[in-house]
């Protein structure tokens, strides 16, 4: 029988309730008030007695818990004073769905934010695998993980994340792709954020007084220096990304950008939109259009570029140009 992940919780909670030795024998009443108290913050009627008489008798059923009625004392018990819930089996879903979750989190283990669970998880792993009563075929043969490779930088997380917790201005030494010269930071920082596998560090640079992204591959020699610095009020992680695809920002205005696909090509599009500005416009003669609201980034036209002649661009203009010299240029080296 399924059961959905708020009535699981129930479970728990009345578990917890009915062990718990400095108060014994909770009733139906003080049941409910627990559930409402620890799932809604009140203990305000959310949930009606007749879910908690569910509640039980699906554990007694499913779950094989000992749960009595003491007419005496006015509340439930278990007769098996061992008994817990948390010892049940994990069923095949449970099991398949943590393997999961466990090779997500195995693929960060080795940098700083993780690498205290990296025993624990280790031990989640284990002790699905040997102890569980399913069928021992390993989920791997069914579902095949992206491997993620190290990456320089990861290390200098932890001492990232703290700076920005605590408003410290951080000082690092930085080498860009474009520039054979490593240069010294000195950055209030904002934010981290993931892309494709990498970090990066967005912050406000004291040198050029403006808010700039650094990939932590290209950070070393950082120290948190005591120094304190006020955010900007302005700054919004959301509305600095807004019209952006990847890591990339710029001070121009988004454009709006109008392409049409194949119909394959449509429905990749659909089912998983480039951008939250996509507009789908229509289809005309096997042509499929499509509109955005972007800046014209790096990465947008590695993405254009990446679907071949499977896309075309339609507007601006500028950007068509930028995509035939691209093209060119690519076509030149063959």
């Amino acid at each position: 029988m399924a059961v959905n992940k708020s009535a699981f919780q129930r479970y728990r909670i009345i578990d917890r309730c009915i062990r718990n030795s400095a108060k014994p024998f909770p009733s139906k009443k003080e049941l409910r008030e627990a559930c409402e108290e620890e799932l809604f913050g009140t203990n305000e009627a959310h949930i009606c007695d007749s879910t908690i008489e569910k509640d039980l008798r699906y554990m007694r059923v499913e779950h094989d818990a000992p749960i009595k009625f003491n007419r005496l004392n006015n509340g439930y018990f278990y007769s098996d004073e061992k008994y817990a819930l948390d010892k049940m089996p994990l069923t095949d879903v449970d099991v398949d769905a943590i393997k999961m979750a466990t090779n997500i989190l195995s693929q960060f283990k080795n940098t700083s934010l993780f690498q205290q669970f990296e025993v624990a998880i280790d031990k989640i792993v284990d002790r699905v695998n040997i102890s569980n009563d399913v069928q021992d075929v390993a989920i791997e043969k069914y579902v095949q993980f992206e491997t993620v490779h190290k990456i320089e930088g990861n290390e200098h997380l932890e001492q990232i994340l703290e700076a920005i917790k605590t408003n410290k201005v951080i000082q690092f030494g930085y080498q860009s792709y474009q520039s054979s010269i490593a240069k010294i930071r000195r950055v209030h920082p904002y934010l981290l954020k993931e892309y494709r596998n990498r970090w990066y560090l967005i912050g406000k640079s004291e040198l050029r007084d403006k808010i700039l992204t650094f990939g932590l591959d290209r950070v070393y020699d950082l120290e948190m220096l005591s120094q304190n610095f006020k955010k900007d009020q302005d700054f919004s992680a959301d509305r600095f990304f807004k019209h952006a695809i990847g890591i990339t920002t710029s001070d121009e205005l988004p454009v709006d950008l109008k392409i049409e696909t194949n119909e394959v090509l449509s429905k990749y599009l659909m089912s998983q939109p480039l951008h939250h500005s996509q507009v789908f416009k229509g289809e005309k003669k096997g042509k499929y259009q499509f509109t955005y609201y972007l800046l014209i980034t790096y990465e947008l036209k590695m993405q254009l570029l990446g679907f071949g002649s499977d896309l075309k661009i339609l507007a601006p203009n500028q950007l068509i140009e930028d995509i035939k010299n691209t093209s060119k240029s690519v076509f030149s080296q063959y």
